[in-house]
């Protein structure tokens, strides 16, 4: 019997960044059991260079990616999200749309590292520890036995894995 495939959408408010990383790296690790996508707010319209680099440094894959608006998840023909979670403070703060089929939702803030000033070295390990961070969170989200949990514990323990450092 084959196992379902679980929807991820990671929110963040430009969709630049954290998302995509988040994006990537589940899509990665996720292997047939889930698969993940990428919105914002208010995107900004472009991919960060430094975004697509560290998942590259990662060996992670880096085609495909585009900042998009969290409305085109929203539509009746969009795939049904089992899981929403943003990964910054501005979104989680934000009226969010309804989504169809009432995902599992989960708030995991991080730093955004398009935001970090300093040197290119600066900017570079501050993505490296946002995909780092996230790596682990979702490593702990993939450790979760989903098909004998029952929806109020996968809750409480995805939303928990936003404390994880």
């Amino acid at each position: 019997m084959r196992s379902k495939i679980h929807n991820v959408l990671f929110i963040c408010t430009g969709n630049s960044a954290r998302s995509i990383l988040a994006e990537g790296l589940m899509n990665h690790l996720g292997g047939a059991r889930f698969r993940a996508f990428s919105a914002g707010s208010r995107p900004k319209g472009d991919v960060h260079p430094l975004a697509l680099t560290t998942l590259r440094n990662l060996h992670v894959s880096d085609s495909g990616f585009r900042s998009k608006s969290w409305g085109e998840y929203a539509k009746s023909d969009a795939p049904a999200m089992d899981f929403v979670i943003t990964v910054c403070d501005q979104a989680a703060g934000e009226l969010c749309p309804v989504w169809p089929g009432q995902p599992i939702t989960a708030h995991w803030g991080l730093p955004d590292p398009a935001a970090v000033d300093g040197s290119d070295e600066d900017k570079r390990r501050a993505f490296t520890d946002t995909a780092v961070t996230l790596k682990r969170r979702l490593e702990f989200m993939l450790s979760l036995p989903m098909d004998k949990l029952e929806r109020m514990a996968i809750q409480h323990q995805v939303r928990e894995i936003g404390s994880l450092k």
